[in-house]
């Protein structure tokens, strides 16, 4: 293997380097018991610099098997999070290669947590504002917990249930809204109530859309609807009085006609 090669390379560059500083110091006249005093030193400094080396690697180590396990144990709370099957590890795989898998996976499962949450709370809102809107109470559901994704379907269509239905209200009471005005103004009714103000005055998008007001406007148009019945009513009677009265005082055509234009 290569790493072999190089590591016999280092072993024979050692050895070089000391027969070289062995006839330097025979030229020098280095006596030999300060040879071995230096032969000593150099030993020292390069076991000391392979010591080092070898701690730097071995806290490597340790940080990758610390670092997996947190990836591990952050894994199954992530896993329980989202309701999703425990995250198998490829046993077969190196430290190094594992611990980056498993760090991409907790980064995925990350971002499909704060999706997911960031999805409820976008709901949430939307459902927040058609309650206002139809006085009905907000959907069920945990805002702490990361919402599964049957849940979030679950929600999105309750909400366009919800919004189905205030739609039609929207469009019973626009309807309603025009007849009343017209009967209103057929009757010469100033609206005297704060509901009827709140139906001929305020803005569509403010006017709440629960059954209580929907059946209120409702009664509104129908009471509206029997008043201008019994005016046609009296109307009539009285029409039909004046045409007695005109036949019996023999009142002749052309008056007549002027005075059926009021």
């Amino acid at each position: 293997a290569l790493s072999e090669v190089l590591a016999a390379e280092a072993v024979s560059c050692l050895n070089r380097a000391m027969a070289t500083l062995r006839d330097i110091w025979e030229e020098i006249g280095i006596p030999e018991e300060q040879r071995l005093e230096r032969t000593d030193v150099v030993k020292k400094h390069i076991k000391s610099l392979l010591d080092l080396m070898v701690a730097e690697e071995e806290s490597l180590k340790e940080r990758l098997l610390k670092s997996i396990a947190l990836c591990r144990k952050e894994l199954d709370t992530l896993c329980r999070e989202l309701q999703l099957d425990p995250v198998e590890a490829e046993e077969k795989s190196t430290i190094l290669q594992m611990e980056k898998d498993l760090r991409t996976r907790v980064e995925v499962m990350l971002k499909q947590k704060r999706e997911r949450k960031q999805e409820l709370r976008t709901l949430q809102e939307q459902d927040r504002d058609l309650c206002d809107i139809l006085c009905t109470t907000p959907f069920c559901i945990d805002s702490n917990a990361v919402p599964s994704l049957e849940d979030l379907d679950r929600y999105r269509r309750h909400l366009a249930s919800l919004t189905a239905e205030k739609e039609q209200r929207r469009e019973e009471f626009v309807s309603s809204k025009r007849q009343i005005i017209l009967l209103m103004e057929e009757l010469d009714h100033t609206p005297d109530t704060s509901f009827e103000r709140d139906v001929v005055c305020e803005d569509e998008e403010a006017f709440c859309l629960s059954m209580d007001n929907i059946a209120a406007l409702q009664n509104l148009l129908q009471q509206l609807e029997a008043r201008r019945s019994l005016n046609e009513a009296v109307c009539a009677e009285l029409r039909s009085r004046i045409v007695a009265l005109w036949e019996r005082l023999q009142v002749p055509v052309e008056e007549r006609e002027s005075s059926a234009v009021h």
